[in-house]
Formats: structure tokens, C-alpha cells, sequence
């Protein structure tokens, strides 16, 4: 049995009809402050997140705070039930190619029949109009065709990937920033949302520069275009730090801690563009210092001189870090196969009404006896529905 919700959004139902990411990131966001999500997946063909990864340990994240039912919409009985949850639902997450649904009689006109204040949040590689709107889209592709990957690598290098799905979890947070901005306006609507929209929205001022200077970014490695010195720098142990100096005050203080101060005087140091233009002379005089000291004392040095630096971490110091443990960024969750279970933890504290972790992913279709009786299906009606592979 799962526990109640609690949190600001205690009270809002999403119907989570996604698969893989970036829509079932954003249902979790809403899960995590409350929102009663119900996940739905095929009764053949559970989404393939609980088969992503060592173990299918995505899962147990990917579908926490969420109860799961079976359910295959393409039949017209499966339809039929959906229609009945949308009545009491305040969000649908889809992710299908544009058209799908509006093959399987379930169009948003359909949808708003059954409930006119829904809220339609349609996630999908380009969007739903558009030439390209009806090609296969993954969060590689809007890695590539935003201009991250292009700008992301060595300079003499190939463009580079995240190795890690980047573009979809940038576009959960947009879109489940879009459901709170679509709930908050009252009016039933739909969330036309690409993954390739968001990551381009975050990489910065890159298309009105070149709009208005016709400048293509580089790649640059470690480095940056706005300032200078701005690196990984590896450590007497073998450890690596990074450095960066956006303000021109640290940018001082590191001078001065790696024994160059001197330069802080010249008059190109003055502004970042200047340092970018001298990172070749600032880049060495860190790498040399940072060289011959472990990392403790690295960091010990740089903290005393109030200068910016971090630690690169593996996700076995994540764990371990003083700071993150203090926040308790990467909590610990019963989970009634594999017992207690560390993850992220949910992303921000709110004072008042705050988020939380109530259970691990569920197995495929745990709920649905329970969210199918709430709607008034008999056993004998689930049984039948379930011998004809609908549930």
C-alpha cells in the first residue's frame, strides 16, 4: 500500500502516459512536491526505463512516488479507461509521435470532452508541427542539433555528447515547469513541448551573437570564451580540480596564490575577454602550481585565499561529500525488494510544504486492481479485461 501525499502539490493527479525520460522526469518532479501520479504503461511492453541500466536501478528513481497500472490505449477498451482517469485528472504526460493518439481516438479535443480543465503536456523530439515533427526524437538528437554538441570538446577534437541523457533532463524541468504555469492559468491547454527547445534556451546568448555578429562558438575544451584561466588542472596525486574566476576578483586572488602576481597588473587582465586572450600564459602558471601539490592541499590553499575551486568528483566522492550529506542531496528510500536505497534526493527544500521521496519505482502494474476499482471495475471485469491483454 502506498503512503499518502503530502507536499504544495498534494491533490493535483497526473497521468503519466510516458516513456523513458524526459516526460517521466517531469511526472517525478511533480510526484516528488506531492502530485498524485499514476504511471501507465502497456501490458506487454513496460516502459524501458525499468530495463535501463545495471539492474534496472533507473527504474527505482525514474518511477519513484509514482503507482503504475497496465494499460494498452491503442485498444478501444483500454481507451475507454483512460477517458474515465482523465475525468479525474488534472495533467496528462504524453510522449508518442504527434499523430498517435489522435490515431487511437484519444485527441485533446476527446481528452477535453472528458475533462475540459486537463492539462496536455505532448513531449516529443521537434514538437508537433514542423517538418521534422514526426521524426523519432531523443535527447542525443537535440544534443546535436541545438549546437551543444558542436560547441562541446577539444578544440582539434570531434564534437562531443553528454554521457548522460543532458537535453531530456533539461526538458523535464521545462516541462514540469510548464504544467505549474499551465495548472496556475486555470484554463485547460496544451503543453506543446520539444526536448531540442530547452537545451537550446539554456546554451546562452549564442544565437544573438551570431545574429548580430555572425560568430560561430568554437570548441574550447575546458576553457571558456568569457574568461580566463578556466580549467581542470590535475593535482600531485593524480586528482583533479577545477578552477574558474567569472569574477575578476578571484581571478586576481589565483594569480596571486599560484605566485604570479605580477600579472594582475597588466592592463589586459582588467577584463575577461582580455584574460581569454592570454589563457595560453594564465592556464600554465595554475597547471605548474596546481601540479605539485595533492589535492587536499590544493583545495586547502584555495579556500584560504577566498579563490573559486572544486574538486572533480566520481559519484563515489558524491556520495561521500560533507556538504551534499549535509543537505541530504543524495537521501536514502526503503525499497521492498532491494531495502534501503540511495538516490537523489528531491531538488530544492521548500520551508513550508516540503517535497519528499514516499517510495521507490513500483513493479509493473502494482496499482492497477486499486486505481481500476476506484473507477468502479469489478474483479471479474479486471479479470476479463486482463485475459484479453487491455490491462
Amino acid at each position: 500500500m502506498t503512503s499518502p501525499a503530502t507536499g504544495p502539490l498534494a491533490g493535483v493527479r497526473v497521468l503519466d502516459v510516458a516513456t523513458l525520460f524526459a516526460g517521466p522526469m517531469a511526472a517525478m518532479l511533480l510526484g516528488d512536491y506531492g502530485a498524485d501520479v499514476i504511471k501507465i504503461e502497456h501490458p506487454a511492453r513496460p516502459d524501458p526505463s525499468r530495463g535501463h541500466g545495471p539492474g534496472g536501478l533507473w527504474w527505482k528513481m525514474l518511477g519513484r512516488n509514482k503507482r503504475t497500472v497496465t494499460l494498452d490505449l491503442s485498444a478501444a477498451e483500454g481507451g475507454d479507461l483512460l477517458l474515465r482517469l482523465v475525468r479525474g485528472a488534472d495533467v496528462m504526460i504524453e510522449n508518442f509521435r504527434p499523430g498517435t493518439l489522435e490515431r487511437w481516438n484519444l485527441s485533446y479535443d476527446r481528452l477535453r470532452e472528458a475533462n475540459p480543465d486537463l492539462v496536455l503536456a505532448r513531449v516529443t523530439g521537434f514538437g508537433q508541427f514542423g517538418p521534422y515533427a514526426r521524426r523519432p526524437g531523443f535527447g542525443t538528437l537535440a544534443e546535436a542539433m541545438s549546437g551543444f554538441a558542436a560547441m562541446t570538446g577539444e578544440p582539434d577534437g570531434p564534437p562531443t555528447l553528454p554521457p548522460f541523457g543532458l537535453a531530456d533532463g533539461i526538458c523535464a524541468l521545462a516541462t514540469a515547469f510548464a504544467v505549474m504555469a499551465a495548472l496556475r492559468s486555470g484554463r485547460g491547454q496544451v503543453v506543446d513541448m520539444s526536448i531540442i527547445e530547452p537545451i537550446l534556451g539554456v546554451l546562452g546568448a549564442q544565437p544573438t551573437i551570431y545574429d548580430r555578429l555572425g560568430t560561430v562558438p568554437p570548441r574550447t575544451g575546458n576553457r571558456s570564451v568569457s574568461n580566463a584561466p578556466r580549467n581542470t588542472y590535475r593535482c600531485a596525486d593524480g586528482r583533479w580540480v577545477a578552477v574558474s574566476t567569472s569574477a575578476q576578483s578571484i581571478a586576481e586572488r589565483v594569480m596571486r596564490l599560484v605566485g604570479r602576481p605580477e600579472l594582475v597588473d597588466e592592463p589586459w587582465f582588467a577584463t575577461g575577454a582580455g584574460r581569454v586572450e592570454h589563457a595560453d600564459e594564465l592556464d600554465a602558471a595554475v597547471a605548474r602550481w596546481v601540479a605539485v601539490r595533492d589535492r587536499a592541499e590544493v583545495l586547502r590553499a584555495f579556500e584560504e585565499a577566498e579563490a573559486a575551486v572544486a574538486p572533480v568528483y566520481d559519484v563515489a566522492d558524491v556520495m561521500a561529500d560533507p556538504q551534499l550529506r549535509a543537505l541530504d542531496a543524495i537521501t536514502t528510500v526503503d525499497d521492498p525488494e532491494l531495502g534501503p536505497v540511495r538516490m537523489q534526493n528531491v531538488m530544492f527544500r521548500l520551508s513550508e510544504t516540503p517535497g519528499g521521496i514516499r517510495w521507490t519505482g513500483r513493479p509493473h502494474g502494482a496499482d492497477t486492481a486499486e486505481v481500476l476499482g476506484a473507477l468502479g471495475v469489478s474483479g471479474e471485469e479486471l479479470a476479463a479485461l486482463r485475459d484479453k491483454g487491455v490491462v
